[in-house]
């Protein structure tokens, strides 16, 4: 490690304590799903020190790649906050983009997830800052301002629901519930009833944005058997079809990334109907004919698969 990324690792580094189940009070207490949520955290801190001893894309790829497949998408996407935090304090640089450009574009929905948590720790009104990035990518970046803000401060944003402060306007707020429906997940230890009964405290505008970010992370996280997905269908009701389509969000994530892992199988079964390969290939249909320059795409992505889900009456048991 050279002087200079030893330097930024010491200011800027993150203790491995911080996201630990202890340290951050989640409601869990089987060993199993105490560990997976743990081992989220260690892989994601991995992957933001990594970039920050050495900002070459290459380099960050050499350290990360030999990651198992299970953990690797989160280390890239604590690289993608380590370089947006040295691209936040040193503007004139754009790290983040080399990345993009090289091998972290096989993580590219982890990488912008990431951006936003670098945003949600540096910046204030970070807007403005996003126009550096493509507008159907946008949203991902306040989903992970979101998850951001769940994961370290649930009592201000599950019991007090107190609005983003980095927000202006209405436009990304579906996207901030998206992240905290995925940091719930973590929060409430992937208990489909206590999941449940904190989004039904939230405005019902709200609901479907942060039942797919359960769908997200029951997907792209692990950590359950397959009765708790079939029993997160049964507590969703009529928002499973918002968790289909967070799963498939997070296989398609997983399939680009080439870490497509067994539970993964598992959960696109039970939540889309569908196998790994005919939920990608439903993304990739819906996302040829999105323009990506379009601030609009994104939310058309989720709706279009949304009404495949209804029609295919997803979550409907006999």
């Amino acid at each position: 490690m050279s002087i200079t990324g030893s330097l930024r690792t010491r200011l800027f580094g993150i203790a491995p304590k911080e996201t630990t189940v202890a340290e951050r009070g989640f409601r869990v207490d089987d060993p199993f799903r105490i560990q997976q949520l743990e081992n989220v955290g260690t892989s994601f801190v991995n992957g933001y020190h990594v970039s920050m001893a050495d900002t070459r894309p290459d380099a960050i790829a050499a350290a990360l790649d030999p990651m198992e497949d299970m953990w690797r998408g989160f280390a890239y996407e604590g690289a993608g906050m380590g370089l947006a935090v040295l691209d936040r304090l040193t503007p004139w640089y754009r790290r983040v983009h080399a990345f993009l450009d090289g091998p972290g574009n096989d993580h590219l929905y982890m990488v912008h997830v990431g951006v936003g948590w670098a945003f949600a720790r540096l910046a204030f009104k970070f807007e403005p800052l996003m126009a550096r990035y493509e507008p159907i990518w946008r949203p991902l970046i306040v989903d992970g301002y979101g998850f951001h803000e769940g994961y370290f401060s649930p009592a201000k944003y599950y019991e007090r629901q107190t609005p983003p402060k980095k927000l202006t306007g209405t436009a990304y707020l579906g996207s901030f519930h998206q992240g905290l429906g995925r940091a719930l997940w973590f929060v409430e230890g992937c208990e489909p009833s206590r999941v449940a009964a904190v989004i039904a405290r939230f405005p019902v505008d709200m609901h479907s944005h942060m039942w797919a970010g359960i769908g997200l992370a029951s997907t792209y996280a692990g950590g359950v058997k397959e009765s708790v997905l079939n029993e997160l269908v049964e507590t969703a009701g009529e928002h499973a079809v918002w968790l289909a389509q967070g799963c498939v969000f997070a296989t398609k994530a997983r399939h680009r990334a080439g870490n497509v892992v067994s539970h993964c199988e598992t959960a696109c079964r039970v939540l889309t109907g569908m196998s790994v390969a005919d939920a990608v290939a439903l993304s990739d249909s819906v996302e040829s004919n999105l323009k990506h320059d379009d601030a609009a795409a994104y939310e058309v992505w989720r709706q279009s698969l949304c009404e495949h889900f209804q029609k295919a009456e997803v979550g409907a048991r006999s």
